[in-house]
């Protein structure tokens, strides 16, 4: 809607607050919107959304990996001691 009526004002914000003020809407989270649609379109520079839901896809196995190894590293420890308690059998 901002790209189609844009002609129709001076700037493109005084489009976004106009059709934010129509929808309802903050006019700075409309801006987010119209700026996060130009990334994906190749217009605008930086991360689009399918990229940035890949990272946080990956961060997140990243921090479930390193808790599987923390876990991993504690029974290991856990495991080594245990053993060393062991009575020597004669």
């Amino acid at each position: 809607m901002v790209r189609d009526h844009e002609g129709e004002h001076g700037s493109q914000w005084s489009a976004i607050q106009s059709i934010a003020a129509k929808i309802g809407g903050s006019g700075e989270t409309l801006r987010n919107w119209v700026r996060q649609s130009e990334r994906d379109q190749g217009v605008r520079p930086g991360q689009t959304t399918n990229e940035r839901e890949r990272i946080k896809a990956l961060e997140r196995e990243v921090r479930e990996m390193r808790q599987a190894n923390e876990i991993v590293r504690k029974a290991s420890a856990y495991f080594a001691m245990a053993e060393l308690d062991r009575w020597p059998r004669p």
